[in-house]
């Protein structure tokens, strides 16, 4: 059977299976979930702002986190709140809405993860000056400190092995259903396309991948530093570089417009 690409712009939401006799206690009890976390996050964000004495890094990365959670449920919990009140057959979401919230969504999760590893690390005294990296991060840090950075170490080896672990397990999940659909699939024109696109697009995420891993890595290591700067380098430039270039290149739309351009150049020379 012919495979066939249907890029619908409205979907459907499955949304929380609640019976009749749940449906308001549901609703009820996330809209005033949702109106606790707006205002208990709002009056942190006031307090910090109108309390000269909380004006410090520590208090700056913790004012993030209720800006985080207010963006985060604002995004998610009104859709759930109009859902609930739906019958599942009606439950529809553009296909850039829903975009958005996975965008968010992922976003949160690791922010906060993020959030919680730098509030570790302010809160560390300073004896040192020298930044050993070409950039500031969470490890070049709290290697300032002289104090023990045991917990920063292990809480830093958690939270990579858990984002590697997700974005690794999703990348295989990703590309294994996408090459299943290429091999039952007798289209050679989508096969090629998908072989293209697919193929640049790991590449610059293995490239990104392996320099991220060999940081932290070898942020253990300082005799190795230059090769730590090395991939830092390559992992911002090249990848930064190639990006435009996968994402801009293979667009259609994108080479139109390269190619009128030039040629307006060249009339006007």
């Amino acid at each position: 059977m012919e495979n066939y690409t249907f890029n619908s712009f409205t979907l459907q939401l499955e949304g929380l299976k609640v019976t009749e006799d749940y449906m308001y206690p549901v609703f009820f009890f996330l809209f005033f979930s949702y109106l606790f976390i707006i205002l208990v996050n709002v009056g942190i964000l006031v307090l910090v702002c109108i309390d000269k004495s909380l004006h410090q890094p520590m208090y700056l990365i913790f004012c993030n986190l209720p800006v985080n959670d207010i963006f985060a449920s604002t995004v998610l919990v009104p859709r759930f709140l109009i859902d609930i009140l739906r019958p599942p057959s009606e439950r529809f979401i553009s296909y850039y809405e829903c975009v958005v919230q996975a965008f968010t969504t992922h976003m949160f999760v690791a922010f906060v993860l993020v959030a919680i590893l730098l509030g570790l690390t302010v809160r560390l005294n300073r004896c040192r000056t020298l930044i050993t990296n070409p950039y500031c991060d969470n490890a070049s840090l709290f290697k300032l400190s002289c104090e023990d950075v045991f917990v920063n170490n292990v809480y830093g080896l958690v939270f990579t092995v858990v984002l590697f672990t997700g974005s690794i397990g999703s990348m295989v999940l990703t590309y294994s259903k996408i090459t299943v659909v290429c091999l039952t699939s007798k289209n050679k024109s989508l096969n090629g396309k998908a072989l293209k696109t697919c193929s640049t697009h790991l590449f610059v995420y293995l490239v990104l991948s392996l320099c991220g891993l060999l940081i932290i890595i070898l942020h253990r290591f300082p005799q190795y530093s230059d090769y730590r700067k090395l991939s830092a380098i390559v992992g911002h430039s090249v990848t930064g570089s190639l990006n435009p270039i996968i994402y801009g290149v293979q667009s259609q739309e994108i080479r139109k417009f390269i190619s009128k351009l030039l040629h307006f150049r060249k009339i006007l020379s």
